[in-house]
């Protein structure tokens, strides 16, 4: 879940990635914009919004775009599949591919001077939800589908007794990462004012033009598809890699093995977001997208026998 952790904080991040011109379309504080003015010309206050919205009434259509059910068997084989693991419904790949796709006609009516932010809720959600999503399916267990995304998967980590899902890349890993025992959700952490500075020098294990190997919103579902294949790689390689045995995550070297990994996920996120919208400002990619609204009613059998 993230939304108060990495994900909020991640936003943050995207602010010293943004353009002038993509933040004063997005986020700005005077119209035209997109976001309302609620939040203060800070697309890091509205990151919350897309996860709290999952869970009402009205938006509970969207929870299952949180995510993509790779039918995984770790460590041997983990790779999701579009036409076998998107359900009826969609998931975080159609939802980034569609909702990227509605994006980008309210930018452009913003820079034609057509809407004020806050009062446009197809183009908010937009934003919010392609916000977030991208920090979403950067987290391994967002694109696995063992123990329902490692949430049946109990273990122990420092004094409490959880679920893998909320260790692998949510609260407790970037907690202890961080040394804090609580974020804000109105400011950026320490942690992550250090990772901006990485961003900025290229000063991660990978080269940061890796991370943009696919970053054109003309093809938002083969990006899509590859961001979410490259965070299922982590399954098979670490996230299910250790053999738990009731044994404490905190102190048995697991955190410590996970925590540049974590590092390195959030500024990919990070990157591809503030490069997604510049790109969707600015229009400098080709025009060929399409809208992806297919998706079978279960992730086996398909048409393509889960060939994407």
């Amino acid at each position: 879940m993230l939304q108060n952790i990495a994900n909020v904080n991640l936003q943050y991040i995207i602010i010293s990635v943004l353009c002038p011109r993509s933040s004063e379309h997005i986020h700005g504080l005077h119209p035209p914009t997109i976001l309302e003015p609620q939040y203060n010309g800070s697309i890091g206050r509205a990151a919350a919004w897309a996860d709290s919205y999952a869970h009402t009434k009205e938006g509970a259509f969207s929870y299952q775009w949180h995510w993509i059910d790779a039918n995984d068997n770790p460590p041997e084989l983990c790779n999701p599949y579009y036409r076998r693991d998107c359900t009826e419904g969609g998931c975080i790949v159609s939802a980034i591919t569609n909702q990227t796709d509605i994006l980008q006609e309210c930018v452009d009516a913003t820079k034609g001077g057509f809407l004020t932010g806050g009062t446009n809720l197809t183009c908010l959600y937009a934003l919010k939800c392609v916000s977030y999503f991208l920090g979403d399916i950067i987290q391994p267990l967002h694109v696995s589908g063992i123990a329902a995304g490692g949430k049946f998967f109990n273990v122990t980590f420092g004094n409490h007794l959880t679920e893998l899902h909320a260790v692998s890349l949510d609260d407790y890993i970037v907690y202890a990462d961080s040394g804090v025992s609580k974020f804000s959700n109105i400011s950026i952490s320490p942690l992550m004012t250090e990772l901006i500075s990485r961003i900025q020098n290229d000063d991660s294990f990978e080269p940061t033009y890796q991370w943009l190997a696919c970053s054109e919103p003309s093809t938002p579902l083969e990006c899509a598809l590859t961001w979410a294949r490259e965070s299922n790689a982590w399954t098979c390689d670490y996230v299910y890699s250790h053999v738990f045995n009731h044994t404490n995550l905190l102190t048995s070297g697991y955190a410590e093995g996970a925590y540049p990994i974590v590092e390195l996920q959030i500024n990919k996120a990070a990157l591809r977001l503030g490069t997604w919208l510049n790109k969707l400002v600015h229009r400098d990619y080709k025009k060929d997208r399409q809208m992806i609204l297919d998706t079978n009613p279960g992730r086996t059998g398909g048409p393509d026998q889960g060939a994407y």
